[in-house]
């Protein structure tokens, strides 16, 4: 979980690869009504969201034997909405600055639907997921490969 531009798809990439989880990619949940706003340049709302995160939900029931999943769950009430639907769910937050979310935003603006222009929204809403419960927090700058044995090694302590 993060801001745009974190790693969350590279990361989740790693790790699903290195456990044989499967990987679900949250952005592909998203209606064509928050497509479009987003391509637009406008921030979603909470409305907005309340549907994706319910398919996102949906999503992990489906999966009892576990998934990775990718999401911003930038609001407490988000992420408490998607351990609602499954329970014991662990969050990994990757913590980016603002500069380099928007350059790494940028970078791939040609090939993704958010545009630079709402990386700065994404901050504004952020509530930092510190301190809760099956949080660990990794900084979205160091390498995907030690990120990735950083998040496995946690998951194992975490499941033992």
């Amino acid at each position: 979980m993060g801001v745009a531009g974190c790693g969350k798809s590279s990361l989740a990439q790693a790790v699903a690869s290195s456990t044989a989880l499967p990987l679900i990619e949250g952005d592909d949940f998203h209606s064509a009504n928050n497509q479009n706003k987003m391509r637009q340049g406008l921030a979603l709302t909470d409305a907005d969201r309340a549907g994706w995160l319910d398919a996102l939900g949906t999503q992990l029931q489906a999966h009892p034997q576990g998934v990775l999943l990718t999401c911003s769950a930038l609001k407490k009430a988000y992420r408490d909405r998607l351990r609602t639907a499954s329970p014991g769910l662990r969050f990994v937050f990757l913590e980016i600055g603002r500069a380099q979310a928007h350059a790494r935003v940028e970078a791939r603006a040609a090939l993704h639907l958010f545009p630079p222009s709402l990386v700065d929204s994404q901050f504004a809403t952020l509530e930092s997921p510190e301190g809760e419960v099956g949080v660990l927090t990794v900084q979205a700058t160091e390498p995907i490969a030690r990120l990735s044995a950083q998040v496995r090694d946690w998951m194992q302590k975490e499941l033992a």
